[in-house]
C-alpha cells in the first residue's frame, strides 16, 4: 500500500528524473512519461466488447410455394424418356433374337443393320460379346454399340447412331489392355483336359503343343503326372477378357526329362522372333517329330507282315493312327517335289528339303490347297488330311522320313537345331531368360500356396 512518505518520495524521484542534470535527459524523461499516460488512458477508455447472451434476437418465417403433384407428372409425361439395356449374344442368336433381348422394336433399325456393310458385322458377333443399346420408350433405336474381331488379334468397336430420319453406322479401332498370365497344369489323361482345369485357353495349349512337338509326340510321350508351366500374354478391354496371345514361356516335365522354351524377338533384326533354351540355342529343330498333333503309332519302323499281301517286309515308315480328315503338317520347310497318286501309297505328297533330306506322306484323303509340285511349304503348314487311300486297311498316315532318298525311323534319327543367338543378341536374351526363370520358379509346386497375379 502507497504511503504519503511513498508517493512523496517517487514524486520527487520522478521530478528528479524528468528535471535531470541535462537537457538531453530531461527531454528523454518526458517522452516516456508522455507515452505511458497515453498508454494507460487508451485502455481506461476501450469500450467492452457485449455479451451475446444479451443481444436480441429476432424469428423470420417466409412461406415458399410447393409445385403440385399433378404438374409435376405432367410435365415428366411431355419429356422423351431414354432407356440404355445391354446384352451378351448367346449361341445360336439370330438379329430378331438379340434386338428383342435389348427392347429395340424398331424396323427400320434392322433393316439398316441388315443393309449396311459396317453395321452388318453385328450379325457376325461370337456368344459372349457385349452389345449396349438406348432405345425410347416406344423401343426405337437411338444408337447400338459393340466390339468385333477384324482378324490378326485387331478389335474394332461398332457404333449404329440415328441421325434424322436414318442411321449411320462408324467404326474405330480401340486399345488394348495387355497382360501377363501365368499357369500351371498336371498330366491326368490328355493335355488339353489338363489345360482345361488351368483354365488355359485351347489356343495357348496348342502353342504349346508346338513349342514342344519336335521333343514330345503329345499322343504317345505324356505321361499321368507329367506337369507343364506357362506364361502368355492376355488382351483385356474395360476389364473385360478379349483373347489369349504368344505363349512368352513354357517348361514341360515330360517323365525324367524337362523342356524349357522361351519366345525372344530382337527389334533390331527382322524376323528373329522364336522360341529358345535358356542357353539361347534356338528349339526350332529342321523337323517336327510327328507330322500330326495328336494320334497314336498303329505300325513302327520295322519288319513286319503285311496287312494285304500276307508277306513278311521292311516297313520303311511310321503309321500314325487318325480320324480322316485329320490335318497333316510338313514336318518341315521345303517344296513340294511330287503331289499325286501312287500305287500302294494312295494320294501322296514327298516334300524336298534342303541337302540330303525329304519326306513322304500317304494314304491321304485330299490335298490342301495350292499343294502342287514345286510350292514352297513352311514348317507345320497343312499339306493334306488323313484318309486310307492306295493300300490301307483304315483311316492312318504313312510318314517316311528319307535321307539321301534312303527311309530312316523318323522317331530316332538325329535332327540339328537352328543355328544359336549372337553374341550382341545374347545379353538382351538374358534379361529375358532371367525373368522367365523367375516366374517358373514361382509356379514350381513348393510354390502352389503363392497367389499369381496378371500385371
Amino acid at each position: 500500500m502507497f504511503t504519503l512518505n511513498k508517493l512523496l518520495s517517487a514524486s520527487s524521484a520522478s521530478k528528479k528524473l524528468l528535471l535531470g542534470s541535462s537537457r538531453k535527459t530531461r527531454i528523454v524523461s518526458a517522452s516516456a512519461l508522455l507515452l505511458a499516460v497515453c498508454a494507460f488512458g487508451a485502455a481506461g477508455v476501450a469500450p467492452m466488447a457485449p455479451d451475446a447472451d444479451d443481444l436480441p434476437i429476432k424469428s423470420i418465417t417466409q412461406e415458399l410455394q410447393l409445385p403440385h403433384l399433378a404438374d409435376q407428372i405432367a410435365a415428366l409425361d411431355t419429356l422423351q424418356q431414354n432407356y440404355i439395356s445391354e446384352e451378351r449374344v448367346r449361341s445360336g442368336d439370330t438379329l430378331a433374337t438379340l434386338l428383342n433381348r435389348l427392347g429395340v422394336d424398331d424396323a427400320d433399325a434392322s433393316n439398316f443393320i441388315k443393309s449396311d456393310a459396317i453395321a452388318r458385322n453385328v450379325m457376325q458377333l461370337k456368344a459372349g460379346k457385349r452389345v449396349q443399346v438406348q432405345t425410347t420408350e416406344d423401343g426405337e433405336l437411338n444408337w447400338l454399340s459393340s466390339t468385333v474381331g477384324t482378324g490378326a488379334g485387331n478389335l474394332k468397336n461398332i457404333e449404329i447412331r440415328r441421325e434424322g430420319k436414318g442411321f449411320k453406322a462408324t467404326e474405330k479401332a480401340i486399345a488394348l489392355e495387355k497382360r501377363i498370365e501365368m499357369r500351371s497344369g498336371e498330366i491326368k489323361s490328355s493335355l488339353f483336359a489338363a489345360t482345361d482345369a488351368a483354365q488355359i485357353p485351347d489356343n495357348v495349349a496348342s502353342q504349346i503343343v508346338d513349342m514342344f512337338s519336335t521333343n514330345i509326340d503329345f499322343g504317345s510321350d505324356l505321361r499321368r503326372g507329367d506337369r507343364f508351366n506357362v506364361v502368355y500374354e492376355t488382351f483385356w478391354q474395360n476389364g473385360e477378357y478379349v483373347y489369349a496371345g504368344r505363349v512368352l514361356a513354357g517348361e514341360f516335365m515330360n517323365g525324367p526329362a524337362t523342356y524349357q522354351s522361351v519366345w525372344f524377338d530382337d527389334p533390331s533384326v527382322a524376323s528373329s522372333g522364336g522360341y529358345y533354351g535358356f542357353d539361347g540355342k534356338s528349339l526350332k529343330k529342321a523337323f517336327l517329330k510327328s507330322p500330326l498333333e495328336f494320334s497314336r503309332i498303329s505300325s513302327g519302323f520295322s519288319v513286319r507282315k503285311h496287312p494285304i499281301s500276307g508277306l513278311w517286309k521292311a516297313h520303311k515308315g511310321v503309321d500314325f493312327a487318325a480320324a480322316i480328315g485329320t490335318p497333316i503338317r510338313a514336318s518341315g520347310d521345303g517344296v513340294i517335289d511330287f503331289a499325286g497318286t501312287q500305287r500302294g501309297y494312295g494320294n501322296v505328297v514327298i516334300i524336298k528339303h534342303w541337302s540330303k533330306y525329304s519326306t513322304a506322306y500317304a494314304h491321304m484323303s485330299r490335298f490342301a490347297t495350292n499343294i502342287r509340285k514345286g510350292s514352297k511349304v513352311s514348317q507345320g503348314q497343312v499339306i493334306g488330311y488323313v484318309g486310307m487311300t492306295g493300300w490301307s486297311t483304315g483311316p492312318h498316315l504313312h510318314y517316311e522320313f528319307r535321307v539321301n532318298n534312303e527311309a530312316r525311323d523318323p522317331m530316332s534319327v538325329d535332327i540339328p537345331n537352328a543355328q544359336p543367338l549372337t553374341a550382341a543378341q545374347m545379353q538382351k536374351f538374358r534379361t529375358v531368360a532371367t525373368d522367365m526363370t523367375h516366374r517358373f520358379a514361382l509356379l514350381s509346386p513348393e510354390n502352389s500356396n503363392v497367389r499369381l497375379a496378371a500385371k
